[in-house]
C-alpha cells in the first residue's frame, strides 16, 4: 500500500506541515471543513484505526494536544474536536477541527475551497502558537 497520506509524509506531494515526529505527521487538509482544520497520521500505513499498536494510541493523543491548542488559539472557536473517520484513504488518520457545536464534525458539510495563499496563512496562524 502506498496511501496519499504516506506519499505526503515522504515528500512526493506538497503538504502545509504543522508538526512531525518519529511517529506522527501533521499537517492542513486542503479542503477543510472550517480554516485550521487538521489532519494527524501515522507515519507508518495502518488501514484502521484500531488496528493501530497500543503504544501508539496515547502517543497520538498526546502528539495532537499542542496542535490542537495552538489551533484554539489562533482560530475563534469553542474548543477543538477530533473525528476519526477513515473512510476517504486507507490509511488511520485523525481530523483535528475547532468547532463551536457538534455540528461542526458533519463530515458532510460542504467543503472550504481555500487558495495555497490563505493555506500558507492558516498554516503560520498555528505555527505562531505551537
Amino acid at each position: 500500500m502506498n496511501t496519499i497520506f504516506s506519499k505526503i509524509i515522504a515528500g512526493e506531494i506538497p503538504s502545509y506541515k504543522i508538526a512531525e515526529n518519529e511517529l506522527f505527521y501533521a499537517f492542513l487538509d486542503i479542503f477543510p471543513m472550517v480554516e485550521g482544520h487538521v489532519l494527524v497520521v501515522p507515519k507508518t500505513e495502518v488501514n484502521k484505526f484500531f488496528d493501530v499498536p497500543d503504544a501508539w494510541m496515547k502517543e497520538w493523543l498526546v502528539f495532537a494536544k499542542p496542535i490542537a491548542k495552538a489551533i484554539e488559539a489562533a482560530f475563534p472557536c469553542d474548543r477543538c474536536g477530533i473525528s476519526v473517520i477513515g473512510l476517504e484513504v486507507p490509511h488511520a488518520h485523525m481530523h483535528i477541527v475547532p468547532i463551536n457545536s457538534s455540528d461542526d464534525l458533519n463530515f458532510t458539510r460542504p467543503k472550504l475551497k481555500l487558495s495555497p495563499e490563505e493555506l500558507k496563512e492558516i498554516q503560520q496562524k498555528i505555527l505562531d502558537n505551537l
